[in-house]
């Protein structure tokens, strides 16, 4: 990626070093081998935020101050400018339409962080909380990334972002507030095609829609590291991997297939339209 020509967001909020303060159960090996048992089977982070041994939500506070503004650190700082290339681009994308984008802010951490969703660990990966508009980075899970999951180079990383900015985005465009209304009247069923699924495709869809109007960062070839990280961390690609079998009924997130072809959809179209994973019924 040209990261000259990258503008680097102010919105970031840097706790990396700052310790949690366990005022209330706080986390036991148990949760954390739970949250990791839960990312690498496709859990959705949301489902085990703030969760702790009796069931009850921690009150567990950050310790320090956090730092405001542009990290001054290599990986902050590129974290910070693809932040800052997904808030030019949706924000014109936005204004085209007579619409205002209000920007999430991104909090980098280091092993356990504090959320308006709760409390978790960096093993359950990166995140965003509609509850106070915040994307959640520890900047490890990158090295995890390229190391474990086979999937290395800037756009693997700058995708793994633009993946939370969508989730965002669907707070912002009403579509949060419906999928909790098509939770209740569902009874919480998931499976290949559950809402869960629905609402992970529709963020790699996003994610795809904002590099295609972002190509002008994008060195050639780069986009097939976005493909790759999008396969790498498939619900049937992460079960084979930790359990050696696929369970279909159990996907959170979609398969290798899934992820790729809806991030794929919204690179070549380039627009948020295309991203109705609610209507695509069997051909989700």
């Amino acid at each position: 990626m040209r990261l000259e020509d990258m503008r680097a967001s102010e919105n970031v909020e840097d706790r990396r070093g700052m310790g949690v303060g366990r005022t209330g159960a706080g986390f036991g090996l148990g949760t954390i081998v739970l949250l990791v048992a839960g990312y690498f089977l496709g859990v959705s982070p949301q489902t085990l935020l703030g969760i702790v041994g009796d069931g009850q939500m921690s009150s567990q506070q950050p310790q320090g101050s956090a730092v405001t503004g542009k990290p001054g650190d290599a990986q902050g700082d590129f974290a910070a400018r693809v932040l800052g290339e997904t808030e030019d681009v949706w924000g014109k994308y936005f204004a085209a339409s007579g619409q205002r984008y209000t920007p999430p802010t991104m909090v980098l951490f280091s092993g356990e962080v504090v959320s308006a969703c709760g409390s978790t660990s960096a093993a359950a990966g990166p995140f965003y909380c509609p509850g106070d508009q915040k994307l959640y980075l520890d900047l490890d899970f990158f090295n995890q990334l390229a190391t474990d999951f086979g999937a290395p180079g800037q756009f693997a990383r700058a995708y793994v972002i633009a993946h939370e900015v969508g989730h965002h985005l669907q707070r912002l465009l009403g579509i949060t507030e419906k999928v909790e209304g098509l939770r209740a009247r569902s009874g919480g069923g998931e499976g290949a095609h559950g809402i869960s699924v629905q609402v992970e495709l529709q963020a790699d869809c996003f994610a795809g829609v904002w590099a295609m109007q972002d190509q002008r960062v994008i060195e050639p070839g780069e986009v097939q590291q976005a493909l790759q990280a999008a396969a790498s961390v498939g619900d049937d690609t992460l079960q084979r991997r930790m359990q050696g079998r696929v369970v279909p009924d159990t996907f959170t997130h979609g398969s290798a297939e899934q992820r790729q072809r809806w991030f794929a959809r919204g690179f070549e179209s380039g627009k948020i339209e295309s991203c109705d994973t609610f209507s695509a019924g069997a051909q989700l």
